[in-house]
């Protein structure tokens, strides 16, 4: 099962960020409900590994971080998809750690990568790509998004399915964080 594990955007932050999403020249924009920060991108994993994760996530004293957005990007040279990039927090930093150290526990292998905190807003891809001229104005136009710092007090383990219009996702476990 392909997974991940990850935070939900505030409810205070959606509308603001759909908005964005809806601004911006062509692309798939993210449905609301599947805005997220990713922790750790389990792959495909079979499901004794993946509730070998569940069951130390549940056990393990999780911080709980605030999300303060930094601004919006673009992520790639010929762009892939437009994020809200999110501040550095010692707590978010420590809980992707705690995740990665869970699933590497777990048995599960994870890839080696620079964490760079987001919410992915808008995908680019070869049959939707992005309009080099379109999408830097409508970025200079819009702004930062009214989004005010937030803590946010669960992780969620999700499953992630690929399918024609985007991947799928859903919760199979949440964990209480700050405790």
């Amino acid at each position: 099962m392909r997974a991940f594990v990850g935070l939900s955007v505030p409810e205070p932050w959606v509308t603001p960020l759909m908005r964005v999403s809806a601004a911006l020249p062509g692309g798939r924009a993210v449905e609301a409900d599947d805005l997220h920060v990713t922790l750790a991108f389990l792959d495909d994993q079979p499901e004794a590994r993946l509730e070998a994760l569940h069951e130390a996530l549940e056990i393990r004293s999780l911080p709980a971080p605030v999300l303060r957005p930094a601004g919006l990007a673009v992520l790639g040279t010929k762009p892939r998809a437009v994020v809200l990039d999110l501040a550095s927090d010692p707590a978010l930093t420590q809980l992707r750690e705690a995740v990665r150290g869970a699933a590497r526990g777990a048995g599960i292998e994870l890839s080696r990568e620079r964490f760079r905190p987001h919410v992915t807003l808008l995908r680019y891809g070869a049959t939707r790509p992005a309009d080099p001229i379109r999408l830097p104005r409508a970025l200079a136009g819009i702004g930062m998004p009214e989004v005010a710092p937030t803590p946010v007090r669960l992780a969620t383990l999700w499953s992630s399915t690929l399918m024609p219009d985007g991947p799928l996702y859903e919760p199979l476990a949440t964990y209480p964080l700050g405790g």
